[in-house]
């Protein structure tokens, strides 16, 4: 059947990156210049890593809500600084956060473009729904590669105020686009996130796009898609 529309997982669907360090260079440097220099470079990254660690298991667990970006910067990383350094970096937050959020890696999956070209072409309307620490990043990201106008509504964790699994996320789009979930198809790369968000929003088709959070996920315990596909050319053989 076809879909009334098709929503996307933005990391491991839309798109990739290489693996990256939990701290880039360009973050540690921009975050020294915030702080005057209160904390050296090495102090800096070791708090980004263990924050990045810190908030990836957070991450993992079950929870209904997305924390505000300068939560998550006063929980993981910012805790134990001087307090003129946190000062600064409370300043900062909007901004910090979109770089952390950034991959300077990032490109589009084989066969999105034309994935995304195909159902623009038979009038399926398409949403993106993500968890991040930074909407703005992706949101960037998919204008420069030309394909964010294709979108009619991009659902970030971090403007919604909760994360998937919740299936507000996915609600939050589909009224957005005016269709049923249960005539929808959505597109994500993990079971435990997306798979299961889609179950509990009622969505029509579940797709698991395999990517490499795919493969160090443990399958048990979470629900299985209803259709398995490698990239946006297996997406093309479903429409």
């Amino acid at each position: 059947m076809t879909p009334d529309a098709v929503l996307f997982d933005f990391g491991g669907v839309l798109a990739d990156s290489p693996p990256q360090r939990a701290a880039p260079p360009e973050l540690v440097l921009r975050v020294f210049n915030v702080i005057k220099s209160a904390l050296t470079p090495g102090e800096i990254q070791r708090s980004l890593t263990a924050g990045a660690e810190a908030y990836a298991r957070w991450r993992d667990e079950d929870w209904p809500d997305e924390l505000p970006q300068a939560e998550v910067w006063e929980r993981f990383v910012i805790g134990d600084w001087p307090p003129e350094a946190q000062a600064r970096v409370r300043t900062a937050v909007p901004r910090l956060s979109y770089d952390w959020a950034w991959r300077d890696g990032w490109h589009l999956r084989p066969g999105i473009p034309e994935a995304l070209a195909a159902l623009t072409e038979r009038g399926i309307p398409m949403a993106v729904v993500s968890n991040t620490l930074a909407g703005a990043a992706h949101r960037d990201f998919l204008d420069k590669s030309g394909v964010g106008r294709l979108f009619a509504a991009q659902i970030y964790s971090d403007e919604a105020g909760v994360r998937k699994p919740n299936p507000q996320m996915i609600w939050n789009a589909t009224d957005t686009l005016g269709v049923s979930p249960a005539n929808c198809w959505f597109i994500g790369d993990s079971r435990r996130r997306d798979v299961l968000c889609a179950r509990r929003a009622d969505i029509g088709r579940a797709i698991l796009m395999i990517s490499r959070r795919t493969a160090r996920e443990d399958p048990t315990g979470w629900p299985e898609p209803d259709t398995e596909i490698q990239d946006g050319f297996g997406l093309l053989a479903l429409l």
